[in-house]
C-alpha cells in the first residue's frame, strides 16, 4: 500500500538524477521508442513523479506532441512498489491535466511489457493496432534505380519544414512527427534523402544506424505522389548507399494492417521478422 507520505508533484530540472536512477537500475520501466531520451522530456507538461520526503519513487512523462496525441513517453516506479500502486497515483493527475488542456487529445503507448500491457488495459486504453518489424538482409540484389522523373537527393537541414508538412500530409495527425522530433531524427540519422519532381518535394526517407546495420525510421511520399515509384526509389537509393558502407542489414516497422507498405517492402526484399509492438490508445470520452 502507498504510504501517505508520498506526494505526486511535477518533474523538475533538479530531478534529473533521481529520474535516471529509476530509469537506468529499475526493470519496471516503461520508455517510448523516441528521438528524444525520456530524461530530456523533463520540464515538459505533464511529467510527474511520486515523491518521498525527497527521494522518488516513480515517474511518468505524456507530453502532448504531436497536437493531439499524448505518447506516454516514461512510467517507472521503485521495486517496493507494485506497477498499479504506483500508476494509480500518477495517472489521475496526468490523466486529469492532459483532457482538461485539450478534450481531443488522445494518450497512448507502444508496448511489449505484459505487465504494462495490463496497467494500460485496466486504465481504459485499448488495443488500436500492431506494428510490426521487417529486416532485409545484406547481400540481396539491389533494386532498380528511381524512375527518370524523380531525383534523390541529400536532405539539409533548410528542408525540415517542407519535411514537417509532407510527414503530417502522408501519416495524418496521429503518427506525424513533429518539427522539432523531425529535427533531432535528422540531427541522428546516416542517411537522409528527398525525392523530387518538378513540383517539388514528394518524399523522404530517414535512416539510423545501429548494432546489426541500419534502420529506416521514417519513409513519407505525399499521398498524390503515392503509386509513382517515389518509396521504391528512396529506398532503392538508400540501399545502394548501405552497400556501399558495408552495412549488413536494413530494418523497418510499419503497422500491420498498412497493406501498400507492406506490398512495398515486400518488393524491395523485406521480410517480417516476427517481431511486433501493440499500440494503445485512450481518448477523453473513454
Amino acid at each position: 500500500m502507498i504510504s501517505l507520505s508520498l506526494q505526486v508533484r511535477r518533474a523538475v530540472a533538479e530531478d534529473h538524477r533521481q529520474i535516471a536512477g529509476l530509469v537506468f537500475h529499475e526493470s519496471n520501466t516503461h520508455r517510448h521508442l523516441d528521438w528524444r531520451s525520456a530524461l530530456d522530456w523533463i520540464g515538459s507538461q505533464n511529467y510527474w513523479v511520486l515523491d518521498d520526503a525527497g527521494l522518488i519513487s516513480a515517474a511518468f512523462a505524456c507530453p502532448e506532441d504531436p497536437p493531439d496525441v499524448a505518447w506516454i513517453r516514461l512510467f517507472t516506479h521503485q521495486a517496493h512498489l507494485t506497477g498499479p500502486e504506483a500508476w494509480s497515483a500518477l495517472w489521475e493527475s496526468a490523466c486529469a491535466e492532459a483532457f482538461q488542456a485539450n478534450p481531443r487529445v488522445q494518450i497512448a503507448a507502444i508496448s511489449v511489457k505484459q505487465w504494462f500491457q495490463n496497467i494500460l488495459l485496466s486504465s481504459g486504453f485499448e488495443l488500436m493496432q500492431d506494428i510490426v518489424l521487417l529486416q532485409r538482409p545484406g547481400g540481396n540484389p539491389l533494386p532498380v534505380s528511381a524512375p527518370a522523373k524523380i531525383r534523390i537527393r541529400s536532405m539539409r537541414h533548410e528542408d525540415l519544414l517542407e519535411v514537417t508538412r509532407l510527414d503530417l500530409a502522408a501519416f495524418g495527425p496521429f503518427w506525424h512527427n513533429s518539427l522539432d522530433s523531425l529535427q533531432r531524427a535528422y540531427s541522428q540519422a546516416i542517411h537522409a534523402t528527398v525525392a523530387e519532381n518538378d513540383a517539388g518535394m514528394i518524399g523522404y526517407q530517414i535512416s539510423t544506424g545501429n548494432t546489426f546495420g541500419a534502420h529506416l525510421a521514417r519513409l513519407a511520399v505525399r499521398p498524390e505522389a503515392q503509386g509513382m515509384g517515389v518509396g521504391s526509389a528512396l529506398v532503392g537509393e538508400l540501399i545502394r548507399q548501405l552497400n556501399v558502407y558495408s552495412t549488413r542489414n536494413l530494418s523497418v516497422n510499419t503497422q500491420a494492417d498498412n497493406i501498400a507498405s507492406l506490398a512495398l517492402y515486400k518488393r524491395l526484399g523485406f521480410v517480417r521478422t516476427g517481431e511486433y509492438f501493440p499500440v494503445f490508445v485512450r481518448g477523453g470520452g473513454d
